[in-house]
């Protein structure tokens, strides 16, 4: 496939915001292709070059990249830069000067295999000499370039293809065209996705085998299966009664979610729910996991807490935040930060895939298969029948320092689902009761320039939250109260490589920013409560027409929600379940005895 065509796609779906005609595009543009190269398209629109959590990543810095443009075209490197300050994307810089370098068809056009090819070494290229090697070989690909080639190249060089496509509208692709578009269909294909986490393995089992083929994709040790999420309800009697009067509670732990995966030779790869490897930061994990777990290979889940290394007891978030990312003085982390991993599932046990199985039997299974040490415990669990018993155990969770509890349901048909969001699992917090005291996971979509003590630097942000049936970002506040100095002299290198000179496709406001950003960074914030906005999108209609959901007074807790993917935020449906569960809250007149007595 030449490179050219799947460039033309890409200017097609930036030029457009719509969802349906996004889809059609991605359909016409992968129909006819067959793998290899569908693996690497579906990869390149993602702007990866590898399934997320492989986490390969090129390296290129704008200078590199600059660099690499003044080469190819000829160009002293002060005008490249120039006129990059003046567009604000290097990408239509490198399309217009090799534009107006005139040079005549290259009779070797590139390939997107031969571009795979290219950036791949790209990103294996390490220490000394590497960044002449990458600038040298992109050199070698913009030599070959169109101007809309090279606009394309430089904009995935540097994280910043701005297509506006996600996993969602390419699930919606993949079903169209190599099957029959239905919503069964759709899903099955989206299940395997789930439990694969790779569009590229999924897209070549349904290409080369059809829908069965999909049947035969499944755990894998080393590849991370996307985390089951939870719902919520107001009141522990709610959560009860929507469980059948009999549920399974877990202290709901604040702390880091973790995949663990250890293979039979005690191998252990750990994933974030975003599915980012967090081996390295976490050395004393991976040294007692093999020593706590038997029956291997296994995957398993839990949260990652920091803990007080004299007393064992729970500490802040924030604490074990601080390992996040950390690539020095990993050898002391564990000791300046010490954590605990409390186990709360198990995905495979000896090989053998377990999460289709009821969740007792998991549980048993987990419990029987783990030896705590004092980096591995397991989560606190007690079956419930009345809310007496569940008001008591919440008490013991808050009291050994969680945030709450876990609802799981101990049904038949209480398996593990893989990227769904359901009533199998409810989160109750005891704040859940008390207006709209729940936090907001929300994505950064804009910045405003600050004002007073704050001017000189950004001093509010305009946040959206996901909608997965449209694929969409939509906004639901702007926040400026709760940072303190500190996070707001952080926040503009937090978000430069999100930031975006025109609005990003996938995001839906009528609020104009200072400045776009991509979605990328989640921040947590809590508000009074929610209410119908004329101006802000998320769920517009669903409450009154024309109108969206907002958050009044909304504040940053302080919490940057570095686990989570900006599809992973809180999404515009559970905004909406919030929104109506305040509602009836309000409406309630017994509302604060039933708040004392859960």
């Amino acid at each position: 496939m030449r490179f050219a065509e799947l460039a033309g796609a890409y200017a097609r779906l930036e030029a457009t915001p719509k969802r349906l005609e996004m889809r059609s595009i991605l359909v016409e543009l992968i129909k006819p292709i067959r793998p290899p190269d569908l693996a690497h398209v579906l990869y390149l629109s993602q702007g990866m070059l590898r399934p997320e959590y492989e986490g390969v990543e090129l390296g290129v810095a704008d200078s590199l990249a600059r660099r690499a443009v003044a080469t190819a075209t000829g160009t002293d490197e002060t005008a490249v830069a120039a006129r990059t300050k003046a567009s604000g994307d290097l990408g239509m810089t490198a399309a217009e000067l090799l534009e107006a370098a005139h040079r005549a068809e290259t009779d070797h056009p590139l390939t997107v295999a031969s571009v795979y090819r290219e950036l791949t070494t790209i990103a294996e290229a390490k220490g000394a000499g590497s960044q002449d090697v990458k600038v040298q070989t992109l050199v070698d690909l913009l030599s070959r370039a169109t101007p809309l080639e090279g606009k394309f190249l430089i904009r995935f060089v540097l994280g910043t293809l701005r297509v506006g496509v996600r996993e969602m509208t390419i699930l919606d692709a993949l079903s169209q065209a190599f099957a029959d578009g239905t919503k069964p269909t759709r899903l099955r294909i989206e299940a395997a996705y789930n439990l694969s986490s790779d569009l590229g393995l999924v897209a070549g089992a349904l290409v080369e085998h059809g829908l069965d083929g999909l049947d035969a994709i499944g755990l894998e040790v080393g590849r991370p299966i996307r985390p089951m999420l939870a719902e919520r309800e107001p009141t522990l009697a709610a959560v009860l009664e929507r469980m059948g009067g009999t549920a399974a509670l877990e202290y709901k732990y604040d702390g880091l979610r973790v995949q663990a995966h250890v293979a039979k030779d005690g191998t252990v790869r750990l994933f974030s729910r975003r599915l980012e490897e967090l081996s390295l930061q976490f050395p004393e994990l991976v040294a007692d996991l093999p020593k706590a777990l038997r029956r291997l290979p296994a995957i398993v889940e839990g949260e990652c807490v920091p803990i007080d290394a004299d007393t064992g007891e729970i500490q802040p978030f924030q604490l074990v935040s601080r390992r996040r990312g950390r690539k020095h003085d990993l050898d002391t982390a564990p000791t300046e930060l010490p954590v605990c991993l409390y186990l709360f599932d198990v995905l495979m046990a000896s090989g053998k895939a377990t999460y289709s199985e009821p969740f007792p039997a998991r549980r048993t299974l987990l419990e029987s298969m783990l030896t705590p040490n004092d980096h591995v415990g397991l989560a606190t669990q007690r079956i419930v029948t009345n809310e007496e018993e569940a008001a008591t155990f919440l008490d013991a969770a808050i009291a050994a320092g969680g945030e709450g509890v876990m609802a799981k349901s101990v049904k038949e048909g209480s398996a593990y689902r893989a990227g769904a969001r359901g009533y199998w699992w409810i989160k109750y917090k005891r704040d859940y009761t008390v207006g709209l005291a729940d936090s907001i996971d929300g994505v950064v979509v804009g910045a405003f320039q600050g004002r007073g003590r704050r001017a000189g630097r950004y001093g509010a942000f305009l946040l959206a939250v996901y909608n997965p049936k449209r694929d969409r970002f939509e906004t639901f506040c702007k926040v400026g109260s709760g940072f303190d100095d500190a996070q707001l002299a952080e926040m503009p290198k937090r978000l430069a490589k999100f930031e975006s000179e025109t609005p990003p496709p996938e995001v839906e406001t009528e609020i104009v920013p200072d400045r776009w950003m991509r979605p990328g960074l989640v921040l947590e914030v809590r508000g009074a409560e929610l209410t119908v906005s004329p101006i802000h999108r998320a769920e517009q209609g669903a409450v009154r027409p024309g109108a969206g959901l907002a958050l009044r007074f909304p504040r940053f807790t302080g919490r940057i929600r570095d686990d989570k993917g900006p599809t992973e935020a809180t999404t515009s449906q559970e905004l909406l379940e919030m929104y109506r569960l305040q509602v009836r809250q309000e409406a309630t007149p017994d509302a604060e005895k039933g708040d004392d007595a859960g």
